[in-house]
């Protein structure tokens, strides 16, 4: 059984146009590179050609992993997404009863989760414990820094696909 992983449109955009470079451009570069160092005599010692070994097998495993990732790839317009309920894609305002503090989160995929720019993963902690609640619930998630507890007090749709 395929494990499917939840994915905006434009988080599966940004990987699959990742994957057209890779494939396009850096692979043929890295093979140049490769053939210019092999031209340099003995590749025992040739640091330029082991460089251009090792990061030819960054790409193609990148590329490997791009492949899979996008294969089991759940696309979801968030755009469309119903803001009654967290749902993916949704943005939550919440506010953490222990320090008053207000946050704000996309919920996302996990290969889209950045918290630095406000994201995370629909299968974190948070993001489980966020799922179904409407404004007004109060949330408990359990974090690295242990239990923590929330209030919903806003959900918005997304602001891209």
């Amino acid at each position: 059984m395929v494990v499917r992983i939840p994915m905006s449109k434009t988080g599966n955009q940004k990987l699959r146009d990742e994957l057209l470079r890779l494939e396009r451009v850096e692979r043929a570069e890295v093979v140049k590179a490769i053939e210019v160092a092999r031209e340099h005599g003995d590749l025992k010692e040739n640091a330029e050609y082991h460089a251009a070994k090792d990061r030819q097998g960054h790409i193609e495993g990148r590329i490997l992993e791009l492949r899979d990732k996008l294969a089991r790839a759940e696309v979801i317009d968030c755009s469309k997404q119903d803001v009654k309920t967290v749902v993916f894609g949704t943005v939550v305002q919440l506010l953490d009863l222990d320090t008053e503090e207000e946050v704000t989160y996309q919920l996302l995929g996990p290969e889209e989760a950045d918290v630095k720019k406000g994201s995370i993963s629909v299968l974190s902690p948070l993001g489980k414990s966020m799922l179904g609640k409407e404004v007004g619930d109060e949330i408990q998630a359990t974090t690295p820094g242990g239990t923590r507890t929330f209030e919903v007090i806003a959900i918005r749709p997304s602001q891209f696909q």
